[in-house]
């Protein structure tokens, strides 16, 4: 599954087009990496997303569409840490 799409369906960001944005300017990063919209996400996957004021460290339990429509719990959160807004998460 896409990551745009899983962070969507795992409600982290409430619309695609967001998902989408915050991936293309490096707020997500799949397995420490920065990533395009289209990288595929799997089970057992990291993902850190950087929101302004926090940072989301979390594992994808599942990556099945269908499951993630029924509710399935999609992430285990590992860490969320407070960050000032114009400090770069990333450093």
């Amino acid at each position: 599954m896409r990551i745009d799409k899983f962070l969507k369906l795992s409600r982290l960001v409430k619309r695609r087009t967001v998902a989408q944005e915050m991936v293309e300017v490096g707020a997500v990063r799949l397995n420490g990496r920065a990533i395009k919209p289209s990288a595929e996400i799997k089970a057992g996957d990291r993902i850190e997303v950087a929101f302004p004021r926090r940072v989301i460290s979390a594992d994808a339990l599942t990556a099945d569409e269908k499951e993630l429509k029924r509710g399935v719990q999609a992430i285990n959160i590992i860490e969320e840490r407070r960050v000032n807004e114009d400090e770069n998460p990333w450093a």
